[in-house]
């Protein structure tokens, strides 16, 4: 007889089954998991919270937010969680702009929660002043929350330009205990099939959409999930040898950084079991990829896809025939490349790239304007500039917004970084445009050199000469500065912003 699938019926069937390893490495069972996920929800059913309201979370990666997320979900509640780099000021704005009716928070990020809070009732992990007890939450009571009703998740863009966005969308109604077919059909994307003996390793925060995802699926469908709470290069292939991990989710700053690790580290592990290193949100690049590929085998897999919904995704045997590819369309997703008149453009014409999975029913939470912006033809676009081959596969180019146009030519720099990201004394780089007077914008270089190289004109020289043997003259940068961390996200997402913004004080970029 096949196992149903869904947290509450394995927790019937399969009690005893671990459902989360913690990253203390303390383990817990689909029932303890599923007993907290009723608990919290009994409580927010006692708080008076309805269908249709917003739950926020600032917690890091650990059971406690995998329980308030299914408390969420089997309440109808949307839960929004939030990103723990953000300041205070953004944290804010988000619980005022989802109208979230109770903000649960962990005693780590004591400072930032109780300024951000305001008159939000709020609920701690530990302690935080003004802040009720959250493991008392529900406790005084027992059994499964009354009117039972699927939610969702409620989560904000990044907000490395303006400020971030809901990405919101109508809930169904549905029974929580049923798994929507297409979570099933999502990992099936991925050969990943409901048990067979699946463990998933999560090493990046689960306030990103994709993370959150991977991590929940897995659960619905008898996957092991073991946590992460600060990825590293070695505890991660520690964890994969150590619980027999099968598939995770990765950006390719942990592809890098990875190879970075000494032959003598590397062959302490035994990676074997991997059947799936799915890897999305930046470009990789293919010298990067090729080597992971060497190391891991053909175990791993891109998508390219974003929280408003549908995407591509390409095998490690397709890439192998079409590198530097992010894949086809899903089946029952549609992509195409668009000019600005939203007419579609040639194959292997660079335009934005605009994609649906179904009918396109999200909208940014408040800001119709932005949604009737990204939308054309009951398409959307996130802003990517990309072209489609004629077979169908999508390569990308960069964002419309980091686009570089240098004496009305476009430049994109996640070309140049993608070539400059391999030379064995950078450790990270970033490219952007600068004013120039004559050409509007001139390319910029600003590169984190690798442990141990000194950053000076001899370097510089040497990068350029790197790159005259494999870029356009006119694709070179004009200068390179350096700094001992670019600005990323754990998730591995650049705020080029950070960097860009100095150079352009009191101007105004074209795009």
């Amino acid at each position: 007889m096949t196992a149903e699938i869904g947290l509450w019926n394995i927790a019937k069937t399969q009690s005893s089954r671990t459902a989360i390893v913690e990253p203390d490495g303390r383990e817990l069972t689909y029932a303890e998991l599923a007993a907290e996920a009723d608990r919290i929800g009994r409580g927010f059913c006692e708080l008076g919270m309805q269908a249709g309201d917003s739950v926020a979370t600032l917690l890091p990666n650990g059971a406690d937010l995998v329980a308030v997320y299914f408390a969420a979900i089997q309440t109808g509640l949307y839960i929004v969680p939030l990103n723990w780099h953000l300041v205070a000021a953004e944290m804010a704005h988000i619980l005022d702009d989802s109208d979230t009716k109770v903000f649960l928070a962990d005693a780590r990020f004591a400072s930032a929660a109780a300024a951000a809070r305001g008159d939000v009732p709020g609920f701690a992990i530990g302690e935080i002043a003004g802040f009720g007890s959250f493991r008392e939450l529900g406790a005084a009571s027992q059994g499964r929350p009354a009117d039972r009703t699927a939610g969702a998740p409620m989560v904000y863009t990044s907000g490395t330009s303006g400020r971030p966005k809901g990405v919101r969308r109508p809930l169904t109604g549905a029974d929580p205990d049923v798994v929507p077919p297409t979570a099933n059909w999502f990992f099936g994307l991925f050969g990943l099939l409901p048990f067979d003996g699946h463990v998933h390793l999560c090493g990046s925060p689960l306030y990103h959409t994709a993370v959150l995802n991977f991590v929940t699926i897995s659960l619905q469908l008898g996957h092991t999930a073991v946590l992460m709470d600060r990825w590293d290069p070695e505890e991660m292939i520690r964890l994969i040898d150590r619980y027999r991990v099968t598939h995770t989710h990765m950006v390719p700053t942990q592809f890098r950084r990875l190879l970075s690790l000494p032959d003598e580290v590397k062959a302490r592990y035994d990676v074997s079991s991997m059947r799936a290193a799915i890897h999305g949100a930046a470009p990789c690049p293919q010298e990067v990829k090729r080597r992971m590929l060497d190391w891991w085998g053909p175990v791993v897999i891109e998508y390219y896809a974003a929280s408003e919904g549908g995407g591509t995704a390409i095998t490690a045997q397709e890439w192998q025939r079409k590198p530097g590819s992010v894949g086809k369309a899903w089946p029952g997703s549609e992509v195409r490349v668009l000019d600005q008149a939203g007419e579609d453009v040639p194959v292997n014409v660079p335009g934005q790239v605009f994609m649906r999975m179904g009918v396109s029913t999200f909208e940014y939470h408040r800001d119709q304007a932005k949604t009737e912006k990204s939308r054309r033809r009951n398409m959307f676009t996130v802003g990517d500039i990309g072209y489609l081959d004629e077979d169908g596969y999508l390569y990308l180019c960069d964002r419309e917004s980091d686009m570089i146009i240098s004496g009305g030519v476009n430049i994109y720099p996640a070309e140049i970084e993608a070539e400059l990201s391999c030379h064995p004394k950078v450790a990270d780089v970033a490219v952007f445009g600068i004013p120039h007077e004559d050409w509007g914008e001139e390319i910029k270089a600003v590169v984190q050199p690798a442990e141990g190289v000194t950053a000076d004109d001899e370097l510089t020289g040497d990068l350029l000469a790197f790159l005259s043997e494999r870029l356009a003259k006119f694709k070179l940068p004009r200068s390179i500065d350096y700094t001992s961390e670019l600005p990323r996200d754990p998730n591995g997402k650049l705020y080029k912003r950070r960097l860009r913004d100095p150079y352009w004080a009191g101007r105004e970029r074209a795009i």
